[in-house]
């Protein structure tokens, strides 16, 4: 089983930058396209950016242009640069593969980002 570890969560101010880095216990990075989701207090986990397998993304609207999605498959790795950071990103932010978006699947434990106004 794929085992997902976010980390790089933290307290920042708004206009500020965090950068998020998921690691996988195994190449499936390299073979899937994954996504950034995130979770506020009290709402649905979104999804809030994609990365394919050859390097293409997609964000929400509420994120394009403040944040941007990479990949090393190399090191089985993904990240998020979050920049501009606003106190509706506040939130817990996981990674998974796509489509558990849809489909049920098992899910790490997240890292908290919290922005401060």
């Amino acid at each position: 089983q794929v085992q997902l570890a976010e980390s790089g969560g933290g307290l920042v101010q708004a206009g500020g930058s965090l950068r998020l880095s998921c690691a996988a216990s195994r190449s499936i990075l390299s073979v899937n396209s994954m996504g950034w989701y995130r979770q506020a207090p009290g709402k649905q986990r979104e999804l809030v950016a994609r990365i394919d397998s050859d390097g293409t993304t997609a964000y929400v609207d509420s994120v394009k242009g403040r944040f941007t999605a990479s990949r090393d498959n190399g090191k089985n790795t993904i990240y998020l640069q979050m920049n501009s950071l606003k106190p509706e990103d506040t939130a817990v932010y996981y990674c998974n593969r796509l489509q558990c978006q849809l489909l049920p699947c098992p899910w790490g434990q997240g890292t908290q980002v919290t922005v401060s106004s």
